[in-house]
C-alpha cells in the first residue's frame, strides 16, 4: 500500500467540522471513483507532536503509484466536480506538508 499524507493547519480553527465535512465529501468522491483505496484524517491530540507538521493528518491509501497517479491526473484537471471538492478543502488549510510512504517490507520484495 502506497500512503501519501498529508499535513496541515487550518487558516481558522473554529471551522474544524466544516473542514471534517468538506473533506470527507472530498476524499469519498476519490474512493468512489476508484482511484483511492481508503483514507483516514486524524488531529493532534494535547499539543503532542512536532508544531511543522501541523495539527491535522490526513492519510490517503493507494493499491499502486498508478492509482495514485490517477488521482493526481483528475485532481489536476481543475475542472468539475474534483475541482469544487478540492477548493472547498485546500481554501481552509494553511501550512501544508506532504509526504510519501509505503508499507515495508514491499509485496514485491524478494526474501
Amino acid at each position: 500500500m502506497n500512503i501519501y499524507h498529508v499535513w496541515c493547519n487550518l487558516k481558522e480553527s473554529r471551522r474544524d467540522l466544516e473542514f471534517v465535512e468538506n473533506l470527507r465529501a472530498y476524499m469519498e468522491y476519490l474512493v468512489k471513483s476508484g482511484e483511492m483505496a481508503s483514507w483516514r484524517l486524524t488531529r493532534r491530540k494535547l499539543g503532542f507532536g512536532p508544531a511543522e507538521l501541523g495539527e491535522f493528518n490526513i492519510t490517503m491509501e493507494f493499491k499502486s503509484l498508478h492509482e495514485l497517479e490517477n488521482a493526481f491526473g483528475d485532481v489536476a484537471t481543475r475542472t468539475g466536480e474534483v475541482e469544487d471538492l478540492h477548493r472547498k478543502v485546500f481554501m481552509m488549510v494553511t501550512d501544508f506538508r506532504s509526504g510519501l510512504s509505503r508499507d515495508f517490507p514491499d509485496a514485491e520484495r524478494v526474501r
